[in-house]
């Protein structure tokens, strides 16, 4: 068997033994969704991944080109069955697609991470109708449609189901994005308890800003002098908190808005 079919067939036999998390916008190696991934993998969890390249395209750093092979292989470094899927989350459609194409390779979700984004930097005078919209379409209804695919799909025991998303607080200079993430947080909370029944945990975390590419030194220096402990937050400081919020030992935070940005003012 060549190496690609034997990635292929990796990808299409799920481990019964470990349970299926679904993570949204992991186009780059260097990315929050990818970190966040490779700490899943490592803690028994088999990864189904989404992501859109024509957005990494529009973006300063440009595309990643064999980004979604490379975190597979790294996935299944760690003993993970996985799944890339291309998605652009502005259809109302891709939602469902990503559910049925998660479920025929893998199995049924068990948690679902969304890291998906649309950030694009304007202001009050400058934000076209057309990116305010885009924002809101990818940031908060996207957001909903896959929180209502899995609240309808969920098939876990009850305890065990997680959602988290990653929200942030930046509005001045990112209107749009900073008000679609503001939405997605209270989408996000309702779950707690709309998703209550089938026993399932809804958190967002905010994670500060984390360099994964796009900071200038400008902002990278300013980061590090507003942040007490001196130092840039990374995908992993994320991660780590993922981790937890989906073990068993997470279950009992529910309902929250997460500050981990070591504290930066």
């Amino acid at each position: 068997m060549t190496t690609d079919q034997e990635q292929s067939a990796h990808e299409q036999l799920p481990s019964a033994a470990r349970p299926l998390a679904l993570v949204t916008g992991v186009g780059r190696t260097v990315g929050i969704g990818g970190g966040i991934a490779r700490r899943l993998a490592a803690s028994g969890w088999d990864i189904a991944f989404t992501y859109w390249s024509p957005y990494d395209d529009r973006m300063t750093w440009g595309r990643e080109s064999g980004a979604s092979e490379a975190i597979g292989r790294a996935l299944a470094e760690h003993g993970a069955s996985t799944a890339a899927i291309e998605g652009d989350l502005a259809d109302p459609d891709t939602p469902a697609r990503i559910f049925d194409e998660a479920e025929q390779r893998l199995g049924h979700v068990t948690a679902l991470v969304m890291c998906h984004c649309e950030s694009v930097d304007s202001g009050l005078l400058d934000t076209t109708v057309e990116s305010f919209d885009r924002h809101f379409a990818v940031n908060t209804r996207a957001t909903w449609l896959l929180i209502r695919e899995f609240g309808r799909r969920f098939a876990a025991a009850p305890g065990t189901g997680r959602i988290i998303s990653l929200t942030s607080d930046h509005t001045v200079g990112n209107l749009p994005y900073g008000a679609s993430k503001g939405a997605l947080d209270r989408i996000t909370l309702a779950a707690a308890s709309e998703l209550a029944h089938l026993g399932v945990t809804a958190n967002a975390i905010n994670p500060g800003p984390i360099d994964t590419g796009w900071m200038s030194e400008e902002t990278r220096e300013q980061c590090i002098r507003s942040t007490p402990l001196g130092r840039l937050g990374t995908p992993q400081d994320t991660a780590h908190l993922v981790d937890f919020l989906c073990s068993r030992e997470g279950g009992w935070i529910n309902g929250q808005l997460l500050m981990s940005n070591g504290g930066i003012d």
